[in-house]
């Protein structure tokens, strides 16, 4: 498979967490968007590369893309700091734990969504929801959740938490 994708939210709040991401080879689709991602930068659209700390690079290699404008120094810090640090912390436990293949890590890539409310203030909580809502997302990325059947059973009865009703 040239692309896997995943989603996830986790947490509440201002400090809730929304993940969507794409892992696929670094010479195909996904591999494409994550160079772009890194080559084309946006005034408050700022991509990084998910590190766990400065020189020590998650693997697969996953660039962190916003997915609302970043306004301001308090937003970018923790795009940059815990939701950084979360994002990376994910990627590396999920290779110690098989739910991506060590032999893989060198060969994918990951584009990963980020969401930073502009009003999140527990800095603990951003690294806490977005270390959960990516690790589920990869989780679900790899294993291929929901399968058709489990959304079709689901379709009827989903209340989706932001739906304004």
């Amino acid at each position: 498979m040239a692309m896997y994708i995943g989603e996830a939210l986790a947490g509440e709040g201002n400090e809730i967490a929304h993940i969507d991401l794409l892992i696929g080879d670094k010479d195909g689709p996904v591999g494409a968007a994550f160079a772009n991602a890194l080559a084309r930068q946006s005034e408050g659209h700022t991509n990084l590369l998910a590190v766990l700390e400065p020189n020590l690079l998650a693997k697969p290699a996953t660039v962190m893309i916003t997915k609302v404008t970043i306004k301001g120094m308090k937003q970018a810090v923790q795009m940059f700091g815990p939701a950084q640090a979360a994002v990376a912390t994910a990627v590396a436990e999920s290779v110690a734990e098989g739910i991506i293949p060590q032999t893989q890590a060198e060969d994918l890539v990951i584009v990963c969504g980020v969401f930073i409310h502009p009003e999140a203030d527990h800095d603990k909580k951003i690294y806490e929801f977005n270390l959960k809502a990516t690790k589920d997302a990869i989780r679900n990325a790899m294993t291929g959740k929901p399968t058709v059947q489990e959304m079709l059973a689901g379709k009827d009865k989903a209340k989706h938490p932001f739906r304004g009703f």
